[in-house]
């Protein structure tokens, strides 16, 4: 389906290089708000207690987060858990407190507020399990890197894996990067979604790439130059990606803007991770294939010229 119609080539590998150092800054940013501030870990990741309750009637969580701060906790997350009336309570690990100890007090200060809430349970996360947590989502950062780069290597060619990767976890980085800048959660959903976007950023780079290869192979563009062959690539794939990622970023924003505290940072970080998923398709992916020196011989057998035989017929 192709609703975008667009006549002409639009000229990306034009303005490659200025793409290429407004990302190279960008990524320079990220990298070093993350060397220096680091990530904001949620409960999830540094370890604490994690309080259920459920009030009769929809409380506000404004007071219930106030009250969280009295008793000693700067940030805590206070979200709504399956309805309206469960709300949970995040906690860190506090010295000197058992988590018993914690949910009486806890208890005590919300009872203040509503007589009638009721705690459903109370869950503690060592600091060894959340370190766990973290070093595992590493992994799987890791080997779906790799995993994306010998797909790549294997279907297309090497310069393609390497563009690729370089793209996708530029995306990554760039997420991480804006967690860290403006101290936002950092939690298990989170990576979730970070692991969702390095799936669906490379899915938008294998369609570009694709389309690249296609046209080194076609016979209309057998004399054009590489950047022309790449811009025609690109726009011919611009129609499906404004559908695809139009209609991806209506979910997204559905869930951002009312899908409440629990999917906030979730669909934020979808939300940045489609944005950016485009830009390095496009404006990173494709610039580094040039930059590395693609050209048709790369994906296409040259032709051996026709030799003549003794009696002058051609063999």
């Amino acid at each position: 389906m192709e609703i975008f119609r667009f006549k002409r080539s639009i000229p990306f590998m034009r303005y490659a290089l200025i793409f290429n150092v407004i990302s190279l800054i960008t990524f320079l940013i990220a990298v070093g708000a993350l060397a220096t501030k680091g990530l904001h870990l949620g409960v999830d990741f540094t370890g604490g207690t994690v309080i259920e309750v459920n009030y009769p009637q929809p409380p506000d969580l404004n007071p219930i987060r106030d009250r969280m701060i009295k008793i000693g906790f700067a940030d805590p997350s206070v979200q709504n858990f399956g309805t309206a009336r469960d709300v949970l309570i995040r906690l860190p690990v506090k010295e000197g407190i058992t988590s018993a100890q914690l949910s009486e007090q806890v208890m005590t200060e919300l009872r203040q507020l509503d007589a009638a809430v009721k705690l459903q349970r109370v869950e503690f996360v060592g600091p060894q399990v959340g370190k766990e947590l973290l070093e595992n989502g590493a992994l799987a950062l890791l080997f779906v890197s790799l995993g994306i780069v010998g797909y790549l290597w294997l279907r297309f060619e090497w310069k393609f894996g390497v563009s690729a990767i370089i793209a996708n976890l530029h995306d990554v980085v760039i997420i991480l990067g804006c967690f860290s800048i403006f101290n936002w959660e950092f939690s298990l959903p989170v990576l979730a979604a970070v692991l969702a976007i390095l799936g669906y950023s490379v899915n938008e780079s294998v369609v570009v790439m694709d389309r690249v290869r296609e046209n080194f192979r076609s016979r209309q563009f057998r004399h054009t130059p590489v950047p022309e062959v790449i811009d025609a690539a690109i726009t011919s794939t611009m129609s499906r990606t404004i559908i695809t990622h139009g209609s991806t970023q209506l979910m997204v924003c559905a869930m951002l803007f009312f899908g409440g505290e629990t999917l906030h940072y979730f669909a934020l970080a979808l939300t940045i991770g489609i944005c950016f998923g485009i830009y390095s398709s496009v404006l990173v992916g494709s610039p580094l294939l040039m930059w590395l020196g693609l050209k048709r011989d790369d994906l296409v057998k040259p032709e051996k010229p026709k030799q003549a035989g003794e009696d002058g017929a051609i063999v």
